[in-house]
């Protein structure tokens, strides 16, 4: 599913028009996008959590030289999903 696919199943379950679907995905995203830079989690009970997660410096390897570098450390959005989201798929 894409983007517009998805704005169209919302309009349709939520009877809202698209273009409102659509703002109200981009508020959503937005949202969960400028909590997460300010170093906070988003929780949705049943659906599950968002939070930015630190990754230490390590080594790698160059696969075409199999020279080692150093990957630096970098912060990383990540979803887990909750308990009900997970047993509603399975």
């Amino acid at each position: 599913m894409n983007k517009d696919e998805l704005v169209t199943s919302m309009a349709n379950k939520s009877g809202l028009t698209k273009k409102d679907a659509e703002k109200a995905l981009k508020s959503f995203v937005d949202t969960i996008q400028q909590t997460l830079s300010e170093g906070d989690k988003v929780q949705l009970v049943g659906f599950g959590s968002f939070e930015v997660r630190e990754r230490a410096e390590r080594k790698g390897r160059n696969p075409q030289t199999k020279e080692e570098i150093t990957i630096a450390a970098s912060k990383a959005p990540v979803f887990k999903a909750g308990k009900a989201f997970k047993e509603a798929i399975e």
